[in-house]
């Protein structure tokens, strides 16, 4: 799925953030790092759970299970592009979906507003884990 393109100012701003996951000494994230993990945490949260921000999250879970249709397909990036547009920093320029063996990869490229930096990533959304992560 391609998506419209939009203008962007090309000052570049840091973004600071704090983090556990992963992390044994060094628990501060910036820029594009910490993007990443806010968007994975969001991701790995069912839409509803976090008590009092219940548009936060996706639904992406009850479609994992479901049979892999093109109407399928078309709301599960549906619902990437609903998520990443929740986070202000970035831009999701494309998505592609790819049913897996054992759940979904899905392939993003992201911009970074403000900014020109792009970065491609891919999702892996495992059925037997529930939880997604960066392949």
């Amino acid at each position: 799925m391609t998506l419209p393109k939009i203008q962007v100012n090309t000052t570049m701003t840091t973004f600071r953030g704090f983090n556990t996951i992963g992390q044994t000494k060094k628990f501060t994230l910036v820029d594009f790092e910490l993007v990443k993990r806010d968007l994975l945490n969001a991701l790995n949260i069912t839409q509803g759970q976090l008590v009092g921000r219940p548009g936060y999250g996706t639904m992406i879970w009850s479609y994992i299970f479901e049979n892999q249709t093109q109407d399928t397909e078309r709301a599960i990036l549906a619902e990437i592009q609903r998520v990443a547009s929740l986070d202000p920093r970035i831009y999701l320029q494309s998505a592609n979906m790819y049913p897996q063996l054992n759940g979904i990869l899905i392939e993003i490229e992201l911009m970074l507003v403000p900014g020109q930096t792009t970065e491609f990533l891919s999702l892996y959304f495992d059925q037997q884990t529930a939880s997604a992560s960066y392949a």
